[in-house]
């Protein structure tokens, strides 16, 4: 029961804490998921987020299935995600209840815009944790330009992108090109 425990209440700080979504939890992630308990590896954290882009819904709600259902199953995963998942229902119920009321106030919304630079910074950091971790040669240098630069000057969805830099994983494994830690 204690890890049923764990579970949801380590995902609802996160969930709690965390503003900007799942990249810009990363850091909090890396300190509970790998550091503190233990539940998996900062390469299962990558190939989580890797598998949360590629399926349907929140990066950060896919991560906490992910880890929970690995810990303790179906009943783990649920746990995991209602903990994650919880911060934002109540504080949107909260907003859209009182929204209305706030919008007006001149600080608020100065307020709301400090808060968008934080996230931006938060962003900044989780994306430098992913290229310290991921960019370890040139081959994935290789993948990672290729998908900069069809993702600025194409229309390609980011699920095609995804599609295209994992076989060019799965080629240039084969090849003897990138090798995987």
């Amino acid at each position: 029961m204690k890890i049923y425990w764990q579970l949801f209440s380590a995902w609802f700080r996160m969930g709690l804490f965390t503003f900007g979504g799942g990249y810009a939890m990363l850091p909090m992630i890396q300190k509970e998921v790998i550091e503190k308990y233990h539940w998996a590896s900062e390469e299962e954290v990558l190939d989580y987020y890797a598998i949360g882009q590629c399926t349907p819904g929140v990066i950060a709600v896919n991560t906490a299935t992910f880890v929970g259902y690995y810990q303790k199953g179906v009943l783990g995963g649920i746990v995991a995600t209602l903990g994650v998942i919880m911060p934002s229902l109540i504080i949107i119920v909260l907003i859209a209840a009182l929204i209305s009321n706030f919008m007006e106030i001149e600080w608020v919304r100065h307020a709301l815009k400090g808060v968008n630079v934080a996230v931006c910074i938060l962003l900044v950091n989780a994306i430098s944790n992913l290229w310290s971790k991921s960019i370890k040669n040139i081959a994935a240098f290789v993948i990672f330009a290729l998908a900069l630069l069809l993702s600025l000057f194409t229309g390609l969805s980011t699920v095609i992108l995804v599609i295209i830099a994992g076989i060019l994983g799965v080629v240039f494994s084969k090849l003897g090109v990138l090798k995987h830690d």
